[in-house]
Parts: C-alpha cells; structure tokens; sequence
C-alpha cells in the first residue's frame, strides 16, 4: 500500500497545524485508499495564541505533543522518520507552518526551514517523490527545491512577492486549483489563504491530495 507521510505544525490556525486543513487532508487520502503517518519537529513552538481574542499566552508548548491532538496520538518526531519509507509527503498549512516549521512569519524573505524539517523535505525532494504543500506551508518550497521552483499560496500580493525575492516563482491561483511543478513534482493550493470556509479549502485540497497519489510511481 501506498504510504504518504504528513508533517504537522501543531494544533491551531493562529500558532499550530490548521485543523480543518489538516483532517481534510487526512481524509482525502484515506479516500484515495492511500495509508499515512504523521509527524512533526520535537521542540518548543514559536508562541501559543488565545484562539479566540488572538493575544499571545503566557506558556509554552510542544509542537509534537499539539500535533498529536489532531493525529488521535500517532505521531513521529520527523528527526527519527525514515524518508525511505514514504511514497509522497504533505504538509498543511496553518500559522504553525511559518512559524514552527520555518520562520517565514517572523523574518519573510529572509526565513530559514527547521533543520529537521528541512532535511526530510530535502531528502524527498531529491529522490523525486511527490510532495504537496497547502495554505501558507508553500513558501517553504524555494528553500527546499531552489530558484525558480514553482507554487502558490494564492493571490496575496505580499507574501508571493517574498516568495519571489527567496528565488521562487509564485503562481496565482483560485482556491479551488492548485499549481504543480512538474520538473520537481511538488503541488501547492490555496486553502485557507483564500477559503472563506470549509467547504473551500476541501475543494482545492482534495484535487491536490487526488494528483498527489496518481503522481506516486
């Protein structure tokens, strides 16, 4: 059986994996019949949110232990993951992916990858293996497949002109598409960079998590 890993950021739009994001992707691939295996970087993330009054909180958490919430407890730190092992990769997005995965957030243009991250993103990049970045994660895409890699987060004028400066080349989409670069097999779609609800962001994700699995060898 086909085996897709899925790299989570946390728990949360505003700090961690988006949720919705995450569980569409989940469920779209066990629709394609397709098994998967979360992970996620054992470390301290970035900040913690109030979800509902925005305000940073005082304390701190895990990004894998938040991570776990939403994989129901099965997870891996991606450090310990074999990228061997996977057949294709997917990150969704959320805050959490600009914030814990990468620096984009905080530093834009100038942003660096979680090594971690970086490595087994590097790793399944070099062997050619299917890669799929949702929402906001894309940026992350010219640090690991270099100039003139191709993606979308969307429309936003700012975040794809840092994009652009990082050496990528960034691609309007709706947020029901997605973009694919063929030379590098990575696919990105909008989600909630544009979804103005659920139902949105499970029509870009599905095509995404669709071409994904028919692009597996």
């Amino acid at each position: 059986m086909k085996k897709v890993a899925v790299i989570l950021s946390g728990c949360g739009v505003f700090d961690g994996a988006e949720i919705h994001e995450s569980v569409l992707t989940l469920w779209a691939l066990e629709q394609e019949g397709v098994e998967y295996e979360c992970l996620a970087p054992d470390m301290e993330q970035a900040h913690v949110i109030n979800h509902i009054t925005g305000e940073e909180m005082p304390e701190s958490r895990n990004v894998m232990v938040e991570a776990a919430r939403i994989s129901r407890g099965a997870i891996k730190d991606v450090a310990q993951a074999n990228p061997d092992d996977y057949d294709a990769l997917l990150l969704p997005g959320g805050f959490g992916a600009a914030k814990n995965l990468c620096d984009f957030a905080f530093k834009g243009a100038d942003c660096s990858v979680v090594p971690s991250v970086l490595t087994f993103c590097q790793s399944m990049a070099a062997q050619k293996k299917p890669c799929g970045y949702i929402c906001i994660a894309p940026a992350m895409i010219p640090l690991i497949y270099g100039k003139d890699s191709k993606l979308t987060i969307g429309n936003d004028a700012d975040t794809a002109s840092a994009i652009n400066q990082m050496g990528g080349e960034h691609i309007a989409c709706p947020v029901d598409e997605f973009v694919v670069d063929e030379e590098n097999k990575v696919i990105s779609t909008p989600a909630y960079m544009l979804a103005g609800n659920i139902s949105e962001a499970a029509a870009g994700i599905t095509r995404l998590v669709q071409t994904l699995v028919k692009m597996i060898d």
